[in-house]
């Protein structure tokens, strides 16, 4: 059994890869690991793809034999699962997602106490016992790890994210068209936006388990247009079915992708004289974005793909501002992961500042 980290956790075919065996093991593995360190506390997490739940208890067993108490949180974004694992004090946090691909896939994403990725030499170590195929123990009876559900998360996130951008600025008189991806958003994102003044016509909200991502979301972002077109909205937001991607359309239904928000968002920080060092992009960054930056004076560099190396940069920088042109964007003055939301909070108060 293969089971490596990638650069986004481990993630493969629901049939051969992230079965509930493997999900077992590596619960179990990071348990063990948790054990060992001292940590007490996991917060779990998934999207809506019909495999989460029986991972979930997979997981929930294996983390408990080992003596580490869980908290539930049901479906939420995976940046919501980086937010709760901060503010609960929990010492790690476990998101049961495939992100972008389809419900055939699945896979584990991992926080550390702080909401960032887990330590290199954390991963190694959980990797180190699934390798050697560690065999599935249990603590005595009165050291199990007991579960309990975190009842108020959707509305902890929401309000989090709703002060992302203050609490002056508000966005009245604003049609937007909300493209939840039947993902992990879709009791969320509609809900923050109206809850700060905008009339919001949301789609993709109605996961069966089966249709995450499928013609919708920022990976299908035409949906969106024509959707924005049709309701003749002023813009329109598309989130990936974990909620950790944003991509936008205009008000004619034109795409405006990662690295048209990043640069919204750097250009909007510059006029208002707030110091985020620079931006970090990745190879496959548009050009565009390096030339609009410099013209703006905004130092750029490049990284691989992969938000954990556009992470990595920004940290070793002390710079604010990254993220890829898929949508993934990192402002690591209000938070420490790629998220979706938060993001397009970000997008839309430049442009209602513009105004």
């Amino acid at each position: 059994m293969n089971l490596k980290f990638g650069t986004d956790g481990i993630r493969g075919p629901v049939e051969s890869l992230i079965t509930p065996e493997a999900c077992l093991k590596i619960g179990h593995a990071t348990g063990l690991v948790m054990k060992e360190l001292g940590w007490k506390t996991v917060v779990i997490g998934k999207d809506t793809r019909i495999s989460g739940y029986m991972f979930e208890a997979a997981l929930e067993a294996g983390i408990s034999a080992a003596g580490v108490d869980i908290n539930l949180t049901g479906p939420m974004p995976t940046p919501a699962i980086a937010y709760l694992t901060r503010t609960l004090r929990a010492r790690a946090g476990i998101v049961i997602s495939a992100s972008h691909n389809s419900f055939k896939d699945n896979g584990i994403k991992f926080f550390s106490g702080d909401g960032t990725k887990l330590p290199d030499k954390m991963e190694l170590a959980i990797e180190n016992l699934l390798e050697g195929d560690v065999a599935l123990s249990t603590v005595a009876p009165q050291n199990l790890g007991k579960a309990s559900r975190i009842t108020d998360a959707a509305g902890r996130y929401i309000e989090f994210c709703k002060s992302s951008i203050g609490t002056t600025l508000k966005l009245n008189g604003l049609k937007i068209v909300v493209d939840c991806a039947h993902g992990s958003t879709y009791h969320i994102a509609p809900a923050v936006f109206e809850e700060l003044g905008a009339k919001v016509h949301a789609i993709g909200v109605s996961p069966d388990g089966l249709n995450i991502n499928k013609q919708s979301g920022s990976t299908y972002p035409s949906s969106l247009s024509e959707t924005v077109l049709d309701k003749q909205a002023d813009l329109g937001i598309a989130f990936d079915g974990d909620g950790d991607r944003v991509i936008m359309v205009d008000h004619l239904g034109n795409v405006v992708d990662g690295d048209e928000i990043l640069y919204l968002i750097a250009r909007d920080r510059r006029r208002q004289s707030i110091d985020f060092g620079g931006v970090v992009g990745t190879l496959m960054s548009n050009l565009g974005l390096e030339l609009a930056l410099d013209a703006l004076d905004v130092p750029f560099v490049r990284t691989e793909v992969g938000d954990r190396y556009v992470m990595k940069e920004m940290l070793q920088r002390d710079w604010k501002l990254g993220g890829e042109s898929s949508g993934h964007i990192i402002c690591l003055d209000i938070t420490n992961t790629g998220d979706g939301i938060v993001s397009s909070l970000q997008a839309l108060a430049a442009l209602v500042n513009c105004d």
